[in-house]
């Protein structure tokens, strides 16, 4: 394990507040893009009307995807900005609630809103990079 203390001038949490139709993952990224968010952790509760999420193979080294296609409510929402190769990168993890009370979950890959999704996102005054791990085949972040 390793820690790096994130300080800076003062952190700044913003609401974001998506609406029907929505695709969450492009919206935030565009968001962080314009607000120059370098490191960033967040938060959310809504609902989606579809949505993707993935579960990590190890062995392939690649996601393999798990679609939703159904009204879900998202339960949790949680994850991280920061850059490669300087542009915002986007870790989410995501539990999806279904009309019968089982749950799916994993990396969130889509998220198509509906009615709303309501984000808290804390933006550090620190900056965080990921760079490609090749035993994993992914970008994590290197403090």
């Amino acid at each position: 394990m390793k820690s790096a203390l994130l300080e800076g001038l003062a952190e700044k949490t913003f609401a974001l507040i998506f609406n029907t139709g929505d695709d969450v993952v492009s919206l935030m990224l565009d968001f962080a893009t314009q607000h120059r968010v370098t490191a960033a952790h967040f938060t959310a509760i809504g609902a989606f009307s579809s949505a993707t999420v993935g579960y990590f193979d190890w062995e392939k080294k690649d996601y393999l995807k798990i679609p939703v296609n159904e009204q879900v409510e998202v339960v949790s929402l949680i994850g991280d900005i920061a850059l490669e190769k300087d542009k915002p990168k986007l870790h989410a993890h995501v539990v999806l609630g279904k009309r019968d009370g089982s749950l799916v979950g994993g990396h969130l890959m889509e998220g198509r809103v509906r009615p709303t999704l309501e984000v808290m996102l804390t933006e550090s005054p620190a900056r965080l990079t990921r760079q490609m791990d090749p035993e994993s085949g992914i970008a994590l972040i290197r403090l």
